[in-house]
């Protein structure tokens, strides 16, 4: 099998109860240049994660103890920068909701063709190094034309100028800011917030991304920073691209 070049040293462990299946991904992307580790299962996948850095976990979500969306949510809660695709059997919107809602990046049904999960991968890879290079230091992020001060609670413009932002405002940003590229539905915005000052049943969360686009997107009526996702909710987009 030829080899090809990857994301240099890109690390990828495989998270599947299935030998067959650990064997042949471990082989094909280790032959298209990624590190490869497997693990059978959800407690050796948490050992690896915890003495050696991953950038990508491929996880399948119906493994006998501990299920892939329990790992999911254990990595993304402890590894904030890792990326996750989730390999489920059954190519179902629930299990893409429920997989994106606890942190996943992308999903892939089974049976799958490896060349579709290599492109996958790379795509999800070049999203999150995306991500990194739009952090401005440990708590400044760049959204759209503007620069969020995690820390201070401000949004500034291309000038330094502070722009006006409501704590509902900031909560909502920040939820976006702090997972990008990663759709999050109204309900998880709502959870990462105030969930005792929204109102879950009204257009609230609709209404303020709606202000935060005429404050941080070049051109509002078409916004390419915050986007919408159809039946998903929003998500924030570094590149804006």
């Amino acid at each position: 099998m030829q080899a090809h070049e990857a994301d240099p040293k890109a690390t990828i462990l495989v998270v599947d109860d299935e030998p067959d299946v650990r064997d042949v991904l471990e082989e094909y992307f280790t032959a298209h240049g990624y590190a490869t580790v497997g693990a059978e299962n959800a407690s050796a996948a948490r050992a690896h994660a915890a003495g050696h850095p991953i950038d990508l976990a491929l996880i399948d979500i119906n493994m006998p103890g501990e299920d892939g969306l329990s790992l999911a949510r254990h990595l993304r809660e402890r590894y904030e920068n890792v990326a996750i695709i989730m390999l489920t059997s059954a190519s179902t919107v629930i299990d893409r909701v429920v997989g994106l809602e606890v942190g996943a990046d992308d999903y892939v049904a089974k049976p799958f063709d490896p060349r579709e999960l290599a492109a996958r991968i790379k795509s999800v890879l070049r999203r999150t190094a995306a991500a990194h290079r739009a952090d401005i230091g440990a708590e400044r992020v760049r959204v759209g034309r503007c620069v969020l001060d995690l820390t201070a609670h401000r949004l500034t413009d291309e000038s330094g100028a502070e722009v006006a932002m409501s704590p509902l405002e900031f909560d909502l940003l920040q939820a976006l800011a702090r997972h990008p590229n990663r759709p999050l539905s109204r309900e998880r915005i709502l959870n990462l917030g105030r969930p005792r000052e929204w109102d879950p049943f009204d257009r609230s969360v609709d209404l303020r991304v709606m202000r935060l686009r005429k404050k941080i997107e070049p051109d509002p009526e078409h916004p390419r920073f915050i986007r919408t996702v159809r039946n998903e909710g929003y998500v924030f987009v570094p590149e804006g691209t």
